[in-house]
Order: structure tokens, then sequence, then C-alpha cells
């Protein structure tokens, strides 16, 4: 992204004013603010707008799509991100980038929910569907790693394994629903999901962007297990696989924006 920049992608406020052609939001409307889209390319026309065509350029390039800056500071551009810039006090946002909420719901609590919330419990609730009863571990306890957590408990997930470093996130997840907890620098995480399943985890997220938690999300599966890759690392980032773990029916597939569409974002 060009600098200097003004970044933030979870946002939520009141709308101020709306341009010419705007529909859906008015002003004085309570608004989360989420992910860019075009509207017009094929992935949208079909109802997923988190697979859009040109997402990246929306979202990561620094421009409006019609590739002028909303933002200037002393007479020069400045970039924003997510087509929004949440961080700013004003931003200005395309009506795809914003969705409507309650009004009775604490505004100050909303902003997660436009990334982090979504995509962690989208995860689970959107991509992997888990039996009620069956198992799933989730590695990277951070917002979208606890998202993927609860959204395991509302789908009654027998067993949810929470992995990271950090005893104070394992401790939080054990209270928003985790029945098993590993702190991989203290125990072996493949091991000790084994020992926890014996046959290994139906389901897995994978939200720390790392990509020896990849590899030990793949080799902990048991046989038709999914694995949905969320964490975003460095670009260019390369992970190793057994082959032959993939061959026997267990699955790993990439996964953006909780498969979350505009106006549908936080019904769970």
């Amino acid at each position: 992204m060009p600098l200097p920049a003004v970044l933030g992608h979870e946002g939520s406020g009141v709308v101020e004013k709306v341009g010419m052609g705007v529909t859906t939001i008015q002003p004085g409307d309570h608004v989360v603010l989420s992910y860019s889209s075009c509207g017009g390319y094929p992935n949208c026309l079909k109802g997923k707008p988190y697979a859009c065509e040109v997402f990246y350029d929306l979202n990561f390039t620094g421009k409006m799509a019609d590739g002028t800056s909303r933002l200037h500071k002393d007479g020069q551009e400045l970039s924003n991100f997510f087509g929004q810039s949440s961080f700013s006090y004003y931003c200005v946002a395309n009506q795809r980038n914003v969705v409507k909420v309650q009004k009775d719901v604490p505004l100050e609590m909303l902003g997660p929910l436009g990334c982090g919330i979504q995509t962690g419990s989208g995860a689970v609730l959107n991509n992997l569907k888990p039996d009620p009863g069956s198992s799933i571990a989730v590695f990277g306890i951070g917002a979208v790693g606890l998202g993927a957590v609860m959204a395991a408990k509302v789908s009654h997930c027998g067993i949810i394994i929470a992995i990271d470093i950090q005893d104070n996130r394992l401790e939080l997840a054990k209270e928003l629903g985790a029945t098993h907890t590993i702190n991989a620098k203290e125990q072996n995480v493949v091991e000790t999901i084994m020992s926890i399943t014996g046959k290994g985890v139906n389901n897995a997220v994978e939200a720390s962007g790392r990509p020896e938690n990849t590899r030990f999300a793949v080799d902990s599966l048991a046989v038709l297990g999914h694995v949905v890759q969320v964490g975003a690392p460095a670009l260019g980032t390369e992970v190793t696989l057994d082959m032959n773990t993939i061959l026997f029916e267990r699955n790993l597939n990439g996964f953006l924006m909780g498969k979350a569409f505009r106006n549908c974002i936080f019904r769970c």
C-alpha cells in the first residue's frame, strides 16, 4: 500500500451524510464498516462479494473504486485501507462497505464485527458447519480465533480445543467455550490433540497465519477432517505438507471474511 496511509478496517459509527444514489442507508443510521467489493463482477452478482474478483484492488491499494482518494493532508493524497480507513474520525466509504445495525446495540462494541469476529465465526458457521458433538481445534486465540471458539460452542461441538502460546488467551478461550487448551510452547500440539480425541479432530481453524500451525492443523485431522485457513501471513509464505495426509480424505482451504455478504454479516 502506498504511504502515507490512514489504516483501520473495523469501524462503527453514525452516518453523517450520503452521496447521490445511496439508497440503503441515511443520515443518523448506526452502521458497522466492513470490506469493500465491486458489486459488478460475476462473484458479486452471485451473492459472493467476499470472493470479489477485484477484492485486493479495492481493499489494499489505497484508492476508492474510481481510482481517487478521499483523504488528504496538506494537499497530499493519503491512501485508505479496506475502502474505509476507520482509524480516522470521519471516513468516506462505499455503501457496499456499510452495514446498518440496530440503534439499541452499544455502537462502541460493534467495530470488530466488521472483520475479526465475522471471519472467525463465519469459518465455523458458514464453512465447516460442524455436526453437534464433533470436535474442532482452533489455532491462534486472538479475536478471530475467539470468534471461532464461540461459534463452535453455539454449534454444540463436543470437543473444542484452543491452541496458543499465551496463557491469558487460553483462559479467555475457556470462558468462551473451549473444553481443552494447549500451550504450544509447553506441549506437543499434534500429540496432545490426538490424546484428547483418539483419532484426530473433525475440524480445525488456523487463525495465526503461521505455517507451522497450518501443518499442525492438517496433521491433527481425522479422516474426512477439514481445516480452514483464515490467518494471513506475509505474502510469499509457504507451507509444507505430507501429501499422503491430504490424500486420505483430509481437506484444507482458504477462506475470506467469513463468507459474509453485505446486510447479512451480523445475523449470527
